[in-house]
């Protein structure tokens, strides 16, 4: 063992046997990306039994975890994990059957809870991303997902592309490539909502708008395979649109009208969140930026700019 060294159990990747190895007294880390909610919310295809199926909004916003090994003294640093990436945590240690050494764990977000960026989810992936390098353990995917499945709906930021992908079943239906990026200009209603709470609320709406929900996956889908942002934002447009017929976004109108005087390629919003703003394929001018400033303040919110996507 390296001085100043600790022991851990970890599965050897030749035989799937649990051995001893040495653990660095160094700081391991796993990050994740979170969300501006997302350029589509709705059914997968029209029909009786809808499923909610995102197309997530990847964000250049983040949610940190750090597990530093070492003797635990003294009372525990907080914030130490929440509840959602405790319970993320024991069931990875449980699927693998080992044994977290001792040692502190820390935390670090950008992402607010509970208005549309996947915070919890973000904080979930994150710990798992640390907790594979903890163990030295080949990053898995499928355990990933199952850990997942076992605590929340999710939103496909353990991807580092667009997907469309089924929320519920934890399922990616159609990866959608890294191509396509956007800047944002948003701003964040108050409040927050429950999305469990307003599942039924969301399939209900689904069955009765099933077929223009469909048009608007279609236009999305033929937007990213052509990587034309330009007809990416237009069915973020419409997504945004249908969904304030069942959760309404107070400034979504006003965001529309003026679209155009500020050259925006579209609208959107976390549909189940509190956030709605601005796509723009290209970088707004600083000028622009200002007036934009300005009318959000009008309508009594801060302005943040960010980039989303990956183009």
């Amino acid at each position: 063992m390296a001085p100043g060294g600790h022991r851990r159990t970890a599965l050897d990747p030749g035989t799937g046997v649990l051995t001893e190895r040495d653990l660095s007294p160094g700081t391991v880390s796993g990050v994740c990306h979170g969300t501006l909610g997302e350029l589509y919310q709705g059914p997968l295809r029209a029909g009786t039994e809808p499923e909610i199926a995102v197309v997530s909004f990847p964000v250049d916003r983040h949610s940190w975890v750090y597990f530093t090994p070492g003797a635990v003294t003294g009372p525990p640093r907080t914030p130490a994990l929440g509840e959602k990436s405790a319970t993320a945590a024991r069931l990875f240690l449980d699927h693998y059957g080992l044994t977290l050494p001792p040692g502190h764990w820390h935390t670090h977000s950008e992402l607010p809870v509970g208005v549309g960026m996947a915070s919890s989810t973000a904080d979930i992936v994150a710990t798992l991303r640390c907790l594979f390098r903890v163990f030295s353990l080949p990053y898995d995917t499928d355990v990933l997902l199952g850990v997942l499945a076992g605590i929340e709906r999710a939103d496909s930021v353990f991807l580092d592309e667009f997907a469309l992908y089924l929320s519920g079943r934890h399922r990616v239906v159609r990866r959608l490539g890294p191509d396509i990026g956007f800047h944002t200009a948003y701003l964040t209603e108050p409040g927050t909502v429950d999305t469990a709470a307003v599942t039924p609320l969301l399939l209900d709406h689904y069955r009765r708008r099933g077929e223009e929900y469909q048009r608007c996956l279609t236009d999305l889908l033929k937007g990213f395979v052509s990587g034309d942002p330009a007809a990416v934002a237009r069915a973020a447009t419409t997504s945004a649109a249908l969904s304030q017929e069942v959760l309404p976004k107070a400034t979504f109108g006003s965001l529309q009208a003026h679209r155009e005087r500020f050259g925006a390629d579209g609208v959107f919003v976390a549909h189940t969140g509190c956030l709605a703003g601005y796509l723009f394929a290209s970088r707004p001018r600083a000028e622009v930026k200002s007036e934009l400033s300005a009318f959000f303040h009008s309508l009594g919110h801060q302005c943040t700019f960010a980039q989303g996507g990956y183009g």
